[in-house]
């Protein structure tokens, strides 16, 4: 089983300088993917037990359009392992313009993670 969350990540979000937006950002869109999973898979939201592993592979900056990913790779009698992935499927590009933005193809990874969620 797997859900898919697309989002712009919208200035307000922005952090640090260059309109970076902090890692937590992707880590609260995991949780939202795996909520909808846990619905999908088990007709309850379920509770996030926590990460296994969390991989910052590139930034996210505000104006950035990412997608998560997020799919059942083990599932025990009420734990399910969860692979997580964010790409950036679309940047905006300042330098050409207030609003130019490009689709970047092949999308960026921007951070991949392993969870565990719990259901009743």
């Amino acid at each position: 089983m797997t859900v898919v969350h697309r989002r712009y990540v919208p200035y307000a979000h922005a952090h640090y300088g260059g309109n970076l937006v902090d890692g937590a950002y992707s880590l609260a869109l995991f949780g939202d993917a795996a909520t909808e999973l846990c619905i999908r898979t088990d007709g309850d939201e379920g509770l996030f037990a926590g990460y296994g592993t969390v991989t910052f592979h590139a930034p996210v900056h505000a104006g950035d359009v990412v997608e998560v990913t997020a799919t059942v790779t083990r599932q025990g009698n009420r734990s399910r392992t969860v692979d997580f992935t964010c790409h950036v499927t679309c940047r905006a590009e300042p330098g050409r313009g207030p609003s130019a933005a490009a689709v970047l193809d092949p999308p960026l990874l921007a951070v991949s993670a392993t969870g565990t969620v719990v259901v009743p």
